[in-house]
């Protein structure tokens, strides 16, 4: 498991937020001008949980809407409708 570090951090969020990505668990878009805690705002979602082993780096992050990674929680597959399919393999 990879420790989060805020600096790599910043530096994920920001490269993510400037494609402006829908999010990968729901498909939707995201409102990138939403600030936390709204419930739609953006937040970096582990594809593979942290828990899970999985790493705090760019091949393991995706852009996800606040309440769709809190639905998903640390669970490599949320429990909601996957309409963007990225979490199929």
């Amino acid at each position: 498991m990879t420790a989060r570090n805020s600096a790599i951090t910043a530096r994920l969020r920001a490269r993510i937020a400037a494609t402006k990505a829908a999010c990968h668990i729901c498909g939707q878009p995201i409102d990138y001008t939403l600030k936390t805690p709204d419930p739609m705002s953006f937040e970096l979602d582990h594809i593979i949980p942290l828990a899970k082993g999985g790493t705090h780096d760019a091949t393991n992050t995706a852009a996800s809407h606040r309440t769709c990674n809190s639905i998903k929680r640390a669970r490599v597959v949320a429990p909601i409708v996957k309409r963007s399919r990225s979490l199929d393999w």
